[in-house]
C-alpha cells in the first residue's frame, strides 16, 4: 500500500494537523474563518497531497474504463472532467475515482484509503486489453482550489487539472434532489483539483502566496463542500451505499450506457423502486459551542425536548460529514432512512470517546479512573433537516417491488 510522506505544510507556523480522513495534512493553519472565506472567494488554494494518484495508459484506456465503470467516458476529451463509480454486484459504491484525460493519460484521483486497492483492482482487469496502470502517489500531490492557480506560481509547469462536475447533470443522469436545479446550493460550488509533481509543491504554494493567495486547511474545503450538498466518497459512502442515496446520480451515473457490475442494481431502483436511505443536510444548533462526531447517530424522536427520553431513542440515520460554515454556522449531512418524516426536528447523538488513563498507582486513583471510565454522557445537538434526496426518488416506472439492494443468492 502506498503511503505518502506527511505533508511538509504541516512544518508552516500554526499548522494544526488533521485526523481521520484527512490526516497528513492541514486542518487549518490557526485561521480557519480567514482561510475558508479566501478560499470562497478564489484566493486559497487547500493542501491535499495525502490523496492518491492512479494513471491508465495505452489506446484501450478510456473505452475500457467505460466498460467497467458506471459512467461513459470513453468521449472524453482532452483536458474534460468527469468521475466514476466502480460497484459491486449489489449496487453498492466501492470507488468513486476522479478522472481526466490529457490524451495520452487517463488520471484519477481519489482518498488517501483506497488509492492502492484501485491501481490493484484496476491492474488485474487488464486482460488482454492496451492498458497500463501505475499507481503514482508517491510521485504527485494534489491540491485544491475553487479558482485555477495564478500562471506566475506554476511557472513552467503545465499541471493536470480536475473540474468537479458538481452539480451539472451529465449526460445519461438525473437529479435525485429535492430543489429545482436552479435552487441547488451547488450552483455556486466551484472546485477543482491541481495535480504537480510531489517535489514542486512547496515551491507552486510559495508562488501563489506571492501573489496574494492564502493556503487554507482541509476544514476551509470541507466546510465549502458540506454547504454545497457534495458527496464525498471517505465521508458519506458506507458499505451499503448505492448512488442514488447520495444524489450521484447527476454526476457520476450514466443510465443509458452498457453492461457493468452493478448495473441491475442502479436501473432497479431508478426505475421500479426507491433508495433505501437518503442523503439530508443538516442546520445544528450552535449552543453547544461544539460539534458532533461523523457517526453520530440521527434520531427523529416525538418531543425533542425530552432529554430523558433521547437516550434510549433509537437511531433512524448517521452523520456522515461536519464543518463549521463561515455565514452558516454548524452545519453536517447524514444519511437517514428514506421514510423520516420530511417536517421532523432531528436530534443528533453524539458519545465522546472515552480518555484512557494510565494504570493507577493508589486505591483512591483506581476508583477516581472507574468513576470517570463509566459511560460517557451524551451530547446532544437540535438539528433542522434540509431535503437532498427526496423521499419519492425513483420509480420511474411505478411499479415498486421487493428489496433492490439484496445481495443475490
Amino acid at each position: 500500500m502506498t503511503t505518502p510522506s506527511i505533508s511538509p505544510l504541516l512544518n508552516r507556523p500554526g499548522a494544526v494537523a488533521g485526523a481521520g480522513i484527512d490526516a497528513g495534512v492541514a486542518a487549518h493553519y490557526g485561521q480557519p474563518v480567514p482561510e475558508q472565506r479566501a478560499l470562497e472567494t478564489g484566493k486559497a488554494l487547500v493542501d491535499l497531497s495525502n490523496r492518491s494518484v492512479v494513471t491508465v495508459t495505452g489506446p484501450d484506456r478510456l473505452s475500457w474504463l467505460t466498460t467497467l465503470s458506471s459512467q461513459e467516458v470513453a468521449s472524453l476529451k482532452p483536458g474534460e472532467s468527469s468521475e466514476l463509480l466502480l460497484l459491486d454486484i449489489s449496487g453498492r459504491i466501492e470507488q468513486a475515482p476522479a478522472i481526466t484525460d490529457d490524451g495520452e493519460t487517463a488520471w484519477l484521483i481519489t482518498e488517501a484509503s483506497h488509492g492502492a486497492a484501485l491501481a490493484q483492482w484496476l491492474d488485474s482487469m487488464k486482460f488482454m486489453l492496451r492498458v497500463e496502470i501505475t499507481d503514482r502517489t508517491e510521485e504527485y500531490a494534489v491540491v485544491g482550489s475553487t479558482a485555477p492557480l495564478p500562471p506566475e506560481a506554476l511557472g513552467e509547469l503545465t499541471p493536470v487539472v480536475w473540474q468537479d462536475p458538481w452539480p451539472q447533470l451529465g449526460v445519461g443522469a438525473e437529479s435525485y434532489a429535492a430543489v429545482a436545479e436552479e435552487d441547488h446550493p451547488g450552483q455556486d460550488y466551484s472546485w477543482q483539483l491541481t495535480i504537480l509533481p510531489r517535489q514542486q509543491l512547496e515551491a507552486v504554494v510559495a508562488g501563489c502566496e506571492d501573489q496574494g493567495w492564502k493556503v487554507a486547511g482541509s476544514l476551509a474545503a470541507e466546510a465549502l463542500r458540506v454547504a454545497a450538498w457534495r458527496p464525498r466518497l471517505a465521508s458519506e459512502v458506507d458499505a451499503k451505499a448505492i448512488p442514488h442515496e447520495l444524489d450521484l446520480i447527476r454526476t457520476a451515473v450514466h443510465l443509458s450506457k452498457g453492461c457493468y457490475k452493478g448495473q441491475e442494481t442502479i436501473a432497479r431502483v431508478h426505475n421500479l423502486g426507491h433508495p433505501p436511505r437518503r442523503l439530508v443536510f443538516l442546520h445544528l444548533d450552535g449552543s453547544e459551542h461544539t460539534l458532533p462526531a461523523p457517526g453520530s447517530d440521527v434520531l427523529a424522536p416525538k418531543d425533542p425536548s425530552d432529554r430523558d427520553s433521547l437516550a434510549g431513542e433509537r437511531a433512524v440515520g448517521v452523520v456522515t460529514s461536519v464543518a463549521r460554515h463561515h455565514e452558516a454556522g454548524p452545519i453536517a449531512l447524514a444519511l437517514v432512512k428514506r421514510k423520516v418524516d420530511t417536517e421532523a426536528t432531528l436530534v443528533v447523538r453524539d458519545i465522546p470517546e472515552q480518555t484512557e488513563h494510565d494504570d493507577a498507582d493508589s486505591a483512591e486513583e483506581q476508583a477516581a479512573a472507574e468513576e470517570e471510565a463509566q459511560e460517557p454522557t451524551p451530547v446532544y445537538y437540535a438539528a433542522s433537516q434540509e431535503l437532498i434526496v427526496r423521499p419519492d426518488a425513483g420509480q420511474k416506472v411505478g411499479r415498486p417491488k421487493g428489496d433492490f439492494v439484496r445481495k443475490p443468492r
